[in-house]
C-alpha cells in the first residue's frame, strides 16, 4: 500500500463508453472501480445495472427467489457466460498496448434492486500491471450498439481511496453525430 501512496505521477485512466449510430434495444447503466495491490492494477470491480425492460425477463424467471439462492446463482452464471463470450465487453490499453483479462472472474453474482437485476463481478487481469506514473484507457461498450454501456455521473467510475491523491480518472462519453452515423433519417 506505501508503493500507491509514493505513487508521483498521476495515472490516467480514460473511462469510454462507446456509442454508435445505431440505436440501442438495452441500456446497461455502469460503475467501475480499478484494484490496485502493492502498486499493480490487477482487477476492475464491476457493478452493471440493467434497464427495467432487459431486467424483467432476469427477475421474471428469479421469481420470488432469496437473495443468493440457487436460483439466482444460476441466472449469474448464464449472464456471465454471455459477458465471458464478449470478453467482458471492456477493453483495457497500457502503453499502446492491449491488456488481456483472465477467463475467470474472481467472483459475479446478480441481484434484484427495485425493478431492476444487477450483476456484480470483478474483471481480472490475466497479468498485474504497475500503476506508478502509469496511463491506461480503459472502455466497456457493445461495438454492435445494441447496448448502451454508459456512467451516469463520472463518479461512477472511482478510484481506490489509497489512488486518489496520486492519480487522476476521466471518464469520456463518445456522442453519436452525423460524421459517424451509420443510419440516418431519409427524407420523405
Amino acid at each position: 500500500m506505501n508503493r500507491v501512496k509514493q505513487c508521483t505521477s498521476a495515472a490516467f485512466f480514460m473511462v469510454l463508453s462507446w456509442s454508435a449510430a445505431a440505436h440501442p434495444h438495452s441500456f446497461i447503466s455502469l460503475q467501475s472501480e480499478p484494484v490496485v495491490k502493492d502498486g499493480l492494477l490487477s482487477a476492475f470491480k464491476m457493478r452493471w445495472t440493467m434497464d427495467e425492460i432487459t431486467s424483467s425477463d432476469l427477475l421474471y424467471d428469479a421469481g420470488n427467489a432469496k437473495p443468493g439462492s440457487e436460483v439466482w446463482k444460476k441466472l449469474a452464471a448464464e449472464v456471465m457466460a454471455n459477458v465471458l463470450g464478449q470478453h467482458y465487453f471492456s477493453e483495457l490499453w497500457h502503453n499502446g498496448q492491449r491488456v488481456k483479462f483472465d477467463n475467470r472472474p474472481d467472483g459475479y453474482g446478480l441481484e434484484r434492486d427495485g425493478l431492476q437485476a444487477v450483476l456484480t463481478f470483478t474483471l481480472p487481469l490475466a497479468t498485474p500491471q504497475p500503476v506508478a506514473g502509469q496511463t491506461f484507457t480503459f472502455s466497456t461498450f457493445d461495438p454492435t450498439y445494441y447496448v448502451d454501456m454508459f456512467y451516469d455521473k463520472d463518479s461512477d467510475f472511482s478510484l481506490p481511496a489509497g489512488l486518489r491523491a496520486a492519480c487522476k480518472a476521466t471518464v469520456m462519453t463518445p456522442k453519436p453525430n452525423d460524421k459517424n452515423a451509420l443510419i440516418r433519417p431519409v427524407a420523405g
